[in-house]
């Protein structure tokens, strides 16, 4: 239990400190990040995809 604690303390601390760099060093180009998030939504669905592939068809497991 205090190995789970210890991990979930390390990583709400790391996120901690990624939000504040990123908010620091972060861009405030509009324009650009625009640009950048009408990539995401076909790449989430092309994760999406291979993941299936990989489950249906490269899956070890036996059903």
């Amino acid at each position: 239990m205090s190995n789970l604690l210890l991990i979930l303390v390390v990583l709400f601390v790391a996120l901690f400190v990624m939000v504040m760099l990123a908010e620091k060093f972060g861009s405030r180009d509009e324009a650009h990040t625009a640009k950048l998030s009408r990539f995401i939504v076909p790449l989430v669905a092309l994760l999406l995809l291979a993941q299936l592939v990989k489950m249906l068809f490269f899956s070890d497991a036996v059903p």
